[in-house]
């Protein structure tokens, strides 16, 4: 789904779910209602599939979500490698399961920006960082999406 679609699928005043997807860690992050502001909400720590897709629908029906931005690892060169294929087919069982409308979103150095960010700017140690960054990472891919459908 592109984000023209994405746009005309999302229902107002809905916030969007942000996911940076990992295989042992989840961060979350969550819009306000008007889709304008990415806020750090939580790390879901990966159990199995059923409990993982159970603890997000618990999310969606808490904060009123509408639609999902799920990172897309793709690589420097803009292909896709195994990682990418994994965050595609749970996005499908997501789909599947939730169904909300789910963006695929360029994550290429999400990660890493926010964690620079958290070194130079909030001079937070390694320990500290580890606990923050999956939800940092996820803030970071949602609100690059929020400020594109704007304009979409």
């Amino acid at each position: 789904m592109n984000i023209q679609e994405f746009k005309t699928q999302l229902t107002t005043y809905k916030a969007i779910l942000g996911i940076d997807y990992g295989s042992k860690r989840m961060g979350i992050a969550v819009s306000d209602l008007s889709c304008t502001i990415a806020t750090s909400y939580k790390i879901i720590y990966r159990k199995n599939i059923e409990e993982d897709i159970s603890e997000l629908s618990r999310i969606i029906k808490e904060k009123e979500i509408g639609g999902i931005v799920m990172g897309l690892p793709l690589q420097m060169n803009g292909e896709e490698g195994a990682i990418a294929a994994e965050v595609r087919k749970f996005a499908e069982i997501l789909t599947e399961k939730i169904g909300l409308p789910i963006l695929l979103w360029d994550e290429r150095l999400s990660s890493s920006a926010m964690e620079n960010f958290l070194i130079k700017e909030v001079d937070l140690s390694r320990k500290k960082r580890a606990k923050i960054l999956d939800a940092t990472a996820a803030t970071y891919i949602l609100q690059g999406a929020l400020d594109a459908i704007k304009y979409a």
